[in-house]
């Protein structure tokens, strides 16, 4: 794998992270899966029926329910988390993510760079809290690095003044003071799931 930006690379990565969090996946017992994520109110289940609705999800039905949830994506996003969590069993899920791990899916104007985003940054939100190991710095660098100054804005991170930099890859967000961090902190800082330094 080469760090260009190509479609294949992020490609190729995003395979690469579906792989390695279904393996860490499988050897989590029932408490694993039961145990709480980053994403708040969400058991580290509802974080994969979250990360494989799109596998598992028609169009028709996404769209059904996403006017059903009064077309707020993060209410119908958790509706269906805790809708499927309880009709499929952990390893019903760990087979869907298994069983997708090449599955073409890229999110609305997100692209190739937006379907890693997604599971990288959902990744972390499960290993963070068990302990186990993130993506390689490499790949949250490509995550850092093909994200656009307003997709950063939704988690309503305010850097202003500061530039937080890496310290195991070579990538670097916002402008101002520089704040040496390693690449997973930067991820979780600039989506709001760690305080800014």
């Amino acid at each position: 794998m080469t760090d260009s930006n190509t479609t294949d690379t992020l490609r190729e990565h995003t395979i690469a992270e579906r792989e390695r969090l279904a393996d860490l996946l499988g050897g989590l017992d029932a408490d694993g899966w039961a145990a709480p994520s980053l994403c708040a109110g969400w058991r580290v289940r509802e974080v994969v029926a979250h990360i494989t609705m799109p596998y598992r999800y028609s169009l028709p039905r996404f769209l059904l329910g996403f006017a059903a949830a009064r077309f707020s994506f993060d209410r119908y996003a958790d509706k269906a988390a805790r809708a499927d969590t309880a009709r499929l069993s952990d390893a019903d899920l760990l087979t869907a993510l298994r069983d997708n791990i090449e599955h073409p899916w890229r999110p609305p104007r997100g692209g190739a760079a937006g379907a890693l985003s997604h599971d990288v940054i959902h990744g972390l939100d499960i290993t963070e809290p068990l302990g186990l190991p993130p993506a390689p710095p490499r790949r949250i660098a490509l995550v850092l690095g093909n994200a656009a100054p307003n997709q950063f804005a939704y988690f309503g991170v305010d850097l202003t003044g500061r530039r937080l930099e890496a310290t195991d890859a070579d990538i670097a967000v916002g402008t101002g003071t520089p704040i040496p961090l390693s690449a997973k902190d930067i991820l979780l800082t600039v989506t709001g799931r760690r305080p800014l330094p």
